[in-house]
C-alpha cells in the first residue's frame, strides 16, 4: 500500500497544480491592475486579492482533484494497493461475486456525488457574484 503513494502524488501534484493555475487566472485582469496601481506587491496581490476572487472557482478545482483521487486510488487499489478497488477485484471480478461488484461500485458512486454535492454547495455559499 505504501509504495501506492509515490505514484498518486505524481499524478495529482501537476493536475492539482494546473487546475489551481486556471482557477487564478480566471480572476479578472481589472482586480490586479487595480491592486498594482494600489502599490500592492506579487504577494499581497496573490493573497489579498486574487485567492479571495478565486475562492469559489479554486473549491471546485479541488472538488475535481478530490474526485480525479478517488478514482486514482481506486485504480491504485486494483493493481494491489488495497482499499475499494483491491476490494473489488479480489472478491468481486475475479470471484465473479456480482453483488460485491455491485456494492462496491455504488459506494464509489455516492462518494463522487457526496463530494461534488458538497462542493457545489460551498462554491455556491461563496461566490460573489
Amino acid at each position: 500500500m505504501k509504495a501506492a503513494i509515490v505514484p498518486l502524488v505524481f499524478y495529482a501534484g501537476p493536475y492539482i497544480a494546473r487546475l489551481v493555475e486556471n482557477s487564478l487566472l480566471e480572476v479578472d485582469q481589472g482586480i490586479i491592475e487595480a491592486a498594482q496601481a494600489m502599490g500592492a506587491n506579487a504577494w499581497q496581490i496573490i493573497w489579498r486579492f486574487m485567492l479571495p476572487e478565486g475562492l469559489s472557482s479554486l473549491i471546485l478545482t479541488l472538488t475535481t482533484a478530490t474526485i480525479g483521487l478517488v478514482g486514482a486510488t481506486a485504480m491504485a487499489g486494483v493493481v494491489g494497493a488495497g482499499g475499494i478497488g483491491n476490494l473489488a477485484i479480489t472478491y468481486g471480478y475475479q470471484r465473479y461475486d456480482n453483488i460485491t461488484m455491485l456494492v462496491t461500485v455504488i459506494i464509489l458512486v455516492v462518494i463522487v456525488q457526496s463530494v461534488q454535492s458538497l462542493g457545489n454547495f460551498i462554491s455556491r455559499k461563496i461566490r460573489r457574484r
